[in-house]
């Protein structure tokens, strides 16, 4: 596929966002055109659309919401009664249960449920992007078509399983990442104080705990709190490193073998690509200032 067919007319409310404008770029890159409505822009409150917005959705071939939840919840039900029938709606929620709901309920549509697994700064190239689609069509396969095109790769799931698989990979891993943050700030004065002394997989993780503070925490925020399956992760992550601990405390050496063995086997067959992919990491890691080439 070499650009839009059907999607001619997109309109992206929230796309003065970075999301937003992801995705706007990239359809406009494939030669839709494109409308942007975002309060941010001075124009285009989805929840209470004026006349103009009105017209805008009525002519609609694809109508995508990179919104906050509570806006898009608020927003599908009134839009709904302004679409034209076959038009595509999509989202890009991190979190799919509710919106994935509220979608089935509107008829005569197209629908599909979209999260980037990936901040927007990185593009699609390469990047995975879960999907839900919850009303199935031909402007559906249009548009995972154009994500091949750009170089994304559409991971279809049930909206169920997609809350449970982002808690797993970014509830989990961020929470990881701040707690293993915290506790240097007990152990170092500084990061100047390990820095020197690390290893490669301490230095991967000081590289990714860095990108994290240095992120907007609202973004983070939202990972570890509107997702209703996060609470679960993080006493997944308590309870792990408990288990570990306690095994150690009670010098249980064949338990830890154990635990080492158990995850072994959750990777399968899988784990020398992912070993061989940590390899590549620590061969890329720059050299520390002051250590030689």
């Amino acid at each position: 596929m070499t650009g839009v067919r059907s999607l001619r007319r997109c309109l992206v409310l929230g796309g003065a966002g970075a999301v937003g404008e992801l995705f706007a770029r990239a359809l406009r890159d494939s030669g839709a055109e494109v409308v942007i409505a975002d309060p941010a822009a001075g124009n285009g409150d989805a929840t209470a659309p004026d006349a103009a917005l009105r017209a805008e959705l009525a002519g609609a071939d694809l109508v995508l919401l990179a919104v906050p939840e509570r806006t898009a919840l608020a927003a599908l039900p009134v839009l709904a009664t302004h679409l034209r029938p076959g038009t595509l709606v999509a989202d890009t929620l991190s979190v799919k249960g509710a919106v994935a709901t509220v979608l089935r309920e509107m008829s005569g549509i197209e629908a599909v449920s979209l999260n980037p697994m990936f901040a927007p700064s990185l593009g699609f190239a390469g990047k995975p992007v879960a999907t839900v689609v919850v009303h199935n069509g031909p402007k559906v396969a249009e548009l995972l078509a154009l994500l091949r095109d750009w170089g994304g790769h559409a991971v279809l799931c049930e909206a169920g399983d997609h809350d449970r698989l982002a808690a797993a990979t970014q509830v989990l891993t961020h929470a990881t990442m701040l707690g293993f943050g915290l506790a240097l700030t007990v152990l170092a004065d500084g990061v100047g104080e390990v820095a020197p002394l690390a290893p490669p997989p301490h230095r991967t993780l000081l590289a990714l705990l860095a990108r994290i503070t240095s992120g907007t925490p609202e973004v983070y925020w939202d990972v570890q709190a509107a997702n209703p399956e996060a609470p679960g992760a993080r006493a997944a992550l308590v309870a792990g490193i408990r288990q570990i601990a306690d095994m150690v405390d009670a010098g249980d050496e064949a338990g830890f073998e154990a635990v080492l063995g158990r995850l072994r086997a959750f990777f399968g067959d899988e784990l020398p690509q992912h070993a061989s992919v940590c390899a590549q990491l620590f061969d890329g890691l720059p050299p520390l200032s002051g250590e030689r080439e």
